[in-house]
């Protein structure tokens, strides 16, 4: 179901559209489905209750918009959620807000409003899209408050060390950002070999973790047990190539095995879930190999 809404129409009829979407969601959540809504935005709501309320000559709050702004706001968001209807069954409603703040300034009220009332952020970054790195979600930015209550399910689910990969991989990728400032001035050479060793696992993580081709048939769409795998086979990668190079590998000796190169262009395969851990397993012995030409 589409809701559409342009700014030639009515400046009521743009503030009604969210809220008729919302109200179309609970009346399949109520038949028991899990639905689904995009709002796209509720930067142009916001505009047009702005519009309405300056018309009423209301009293405005800061930027001119109304001084209920963060309460409509949270009043939208509240209606999502899971419920247990009437004839027993469950159903849910997810909501999925975009916000266009002017400029990209996030301090502008309509994101500040929905950051104090959301638990999950994801910041878009048009740095990335400019490097064709998609989606163009933007990993330092962007959080999810839900973890902790998530750890068990995926413990129980996926793997017992789940929530510690994920912690893993996270402070790789912060760690990668805090080195890209050095090595702006000074270059990576001047780094030390470990530190290398880590922007390449960092750049593993970006290049085949992180970005997806959603136009591929294969790559569009990844289960939560190959994500599980991916992260891991990064990290394998990372600890034999400590070991090797504590034995006296040379870095681009390990980073060029070829096997390398296949476990990451192997996720466009169909079936790479059933034959990436052998491909790890592969990766491991070349890594170990590269101890004994050196």
């Amino acid at each position: 179901v589409m809701i559409a809404n342009t700014s030639n129409m009515p400046v009521a009829a743009r503030e009604a559209s969210v809220y008729t979407g919302i109200t179309i969601a609970e009346y399949f959540r109520d038949m028991g489905y899990d639905v689904a809504l995009m709002a796209d935005s509720t930067s142009r709501w916001a505009e047009a209750m702005r519009e309405i309320s300056s018309r009423l000559e209301e009293m405005p709050g800061e930027e001119g918009y109304p001084a209920y702004l963060s309460s409509r706001i949270a009043e939208f968001y509240e209606r999502a959620g899971r419920v247990e209807t009437l004839n027993g069954d469950d159903g849910s409603v997810t909501v999925i807000g975009a916000v266009s703040p002017p400029g990209g300034d996030i301090s502008e009220p309509v994101s500040q409003g929905t950051l104090r009332i959301v638990k999950v952020f994801w910041g878009l970054d048009a740095g990335l899209a400019r490097q064709r790195h998609f989606p163009a979600i933007n990993w330092l930015n962007s959080y999810s408050l839900y973890p902790q209550s998530l750890d068990q399910w995926f413990r129980d689910n996926i793997s017992q060390d789940f929530p510690e990969v994920r912690t893993q991989i996270s402070g790789l990728l912060q760690i990668e950002s805090e080195l890209q400032e050095i090595v702006q001035l000074v270059g990576s050479d001047a780094l030390p070999t470990d530190q290398q060793l880590t922007l390449e696992v960092a750049r593993m993580i970006r290049e085949f973790f992180l970005q997806q081709n959603g136009f591929h048939d294969v790559d569009a769409y990844c289960d939560i047990h190959l994500q599980y795998k991916m992260a891991k086979a990064i990290l394998s990668f990372q600890d034999a190539a400590k070991s090797a190079m504590a034995g006296g590998a040379q870095l681009n000796d390990v980073v060029n095995i070829p096997s390398r190169s296949d476990l990451m262009r192997g996720r466009f395969e169909t079936g790479y879930i059933d034959i990436i851990e052998s491909m790890v397993e592969t990766m491991t012995t070349e890594i170990a190999a590269t101890v004994e030409d050196n």
